[in-house]
């Protein structure tokens, strides 16, 4: 593993690790260092770059997530998939080697649906859930419309949504043949919203956003 050798980095593995600033931004980082740092700021890893996340979602975010999330917990109990809200750490790795120092991205997406137990363990999520929902705050739509998409495309996520509190919409991609294609976008009261990853069942746009 090469990193840039800078006085950052250095200190990095010499001392606790207590603020973001002790870091180098420039700097790339693995999972194996992402569990060491102890401060209280929540950020993601990017490829190996440190994206630090919002530190205070909006009321309204936190509500419609809260009721997209309900939803989902009460229809899939008993059921073989399990969705988990953030904060959840989902690794992706490159390759099949699982180690730590050797996975570069880790993600803390407001919601996903992971069916294939065995990518679950106690510190999260290893390898792509089956479905992932990020819900859009004030700065963060291109993380989420640009990066994130580009990010879930590349490591195989197969039904990602893009939710606005702000427009009151929903954004629904389908991976196909490694790309994303555009199924559908809901902002109207009567449009139910079917979940792809959940044959027969659909979310209702009256109750998430009204």
């Amino acid at each position: 593993m090469v990193h840039k050798w800078t006085d950052a980095y250095f200190y990095s593995h010499m001392m606790p690790i207590t603020s973001l600033k002790q870091l180098d931004r420039s700097a790339k980082y693995s999972y194996q260092d992402y569990l060491t740092w102890e401060f209280s700021d929540v950020v993601e890893l990017i490829k190996g770059r440190i994206l630090r996340m919002i530190p205070a979602p909006t009321t309204k975010h936190q509500i419609i997530t809260g009721r997209i999330f309900s939803d989902l917990e009460n229809y899939l109990r008993r059921k073989q998939c399990q969705v988990f809200i953030a904060p959840f750490d989902v690794r992706l790795p490159r390759k099949s080697d699982h180690a730590d120092e050797e996975i570069f991205t880790v993600v803390q997406p407001d919601i996903c649906i992971i069916c294939d137990e065995k990518k679950l363990d106690r510190r999260g999520c290893i390898g792509a859930p089956d479905m992932i929902i990020e819900v859009l705050s004030p700065g963060n739509f291109s993380r989420d419309a640009m990066t994130k998409y580009q990010l879930y495309e590349e490591f195989g996520v197969k039904e990602y949504w893009i939710v606005s509190p702000g427009e009151e919409n929903m954004i629904v991609y389908l991976l196909e043949d490694g790309k994303y294609v555009l199924r559908g976008e809901y902002s109207e009261a009567g449009d139910q919203i079917p979940v792809t990853t959940l044959p027969g069942f659909a979310l209702q746009w009256s109750e998430i956003f009204t």
